[in-house]
């Protein structure tokens, strides 16, 4: 196991720096000027020492070079946008919000996926099955801004019992902190908890037909101890997965939910870097990404491991 997370970890690593080499020169080949904006109130030679001042006058390689040797040592440079506001204090005021976001629409999805995917499973070609399946297509199908503005026009504007916009720190109470994330965890949960129903619903058919399962019935065990205790368990193993998958698409999810509920999370963060063409913002928020979808996999196949005993990595 120990051979394995650190061959696991340096290939983590290799992915990375090449998610941020990517990016860098990506960035750099869009053609025009980060200062382009500044230059009609700006002086042009004003806006020359700012090249300068940021490197950007230089070479594209040296820039690159530049920018790695600072990145190994974890600064992450300044927005061009203010000489003075570090990109890694912009980010670390946005990634909570937005790491909150994801974590309560995974639960979201979770809690509404795993029942219905079993009952499904336990109740095939029933009505049952059919109600799940028709609502896990209806929630694939409606796009997460327009799920978010139904719910803002339900919830926060006619009934008024949730606020419509912002966000508010757990440190100003967990009740304050729930109540302005539910209607976008909600929002960016629902198609989510889709894709995963699905696929509890196809794993859960699979195991239930195994002979060990037979077997388990034969034997006199109760359904609620054949299906939580035998078959779930060995049917979580490709559910895991999608869910490894999908919390790393949350993160890229709510960068419109962020828009649509005004929350100043990571994505609204990355959509103002790239319209203000701030290079140092928009790499470091990729990289941050980029960083949690590859530790999220890692996680995923350490689960593995705790779900089935028998995987074990050598």
């Amino acid at each position: 196991m120990t051979r394995y997370l650190i061959r696991r970890i340096l290939a983590s690593i290799l992915v990375i720096i090449g998610v941020a080499t990517l990016v860098f020169f990506l960035l750099r080949a869009v053609p025009g000027d980060p200062f382009a904006a500044m230059l009609a109130e700006v002086d042009p030679s004003v806006a020359d020492e700012l090249r300068r001042k940021f490197g950007m006058d230089q070479p594209v390689y040296v820039q690159y070079v530049l920018w790695m040797a600072r990145l190994v040592q974890g600064d992450l440079g300044n927005s061009l946008y203010g000489s003075n506001v570090s990109v890694s204090r912009i980010i670390a005021e946005a990634i909570p919000r937005t790491l909150s976001l994801t974590f309560l629409s995974a639960l979201v999805a979770l809690a509404i996926a795993l029942p219905a995917g079993i009952l499904s499973a336990l109740r095939k070609n029933t009505v049952v099955d059919h109600g799940f399946t028709f609502f896990a297509f209806l929630g694939l199908s409606m796009p997460d801004f327009w799920v978010g503005i139904l719910l803002i026009i339900v919830f926060a504007v006619n009934l008024q019992w949730l606020p419509a916009i912002g966000y508010k720190p757990m440190s100003d109470g967990i009740w304050l902190w729930l109540r302005h994330l539910i209607l976008p965890a909600i929002a960016t949960g629902t198609a989510f908890s889709a894709i995963i129903a699905r696929m509890t619903r196809s794993t859960m058919l699979e195991v239930l037909n195994a002979d060990y399962i037979k077997v388990a019935h034969a034997k006199g065990l109760g359904q609620r101890q054949v299906v939580f205790r035998h078959a779930l368990r060995n049917a979580l193993i490709p559910v895991v997965t999608v869910m490894g998958i999908a919390f790393a698409l949350l993160m890229s999810g709510t960068v419109i939910v962020e828009n649509v509920f005004a929350i100043k999370g990571l994505g609204r963060v990355l959509i103002q870097g790239i319209l203000n063409r701030d290079y140092p913002v928009v790499q470091g928020a990729i990289l941050l990404v980029s960083t949690i979808f590859v530790l999220t996999n890692l996680l995923v196949d350490l689960l593995y491991t705790v779900i089935d005993p028998r995987i074990r990595y050598e």
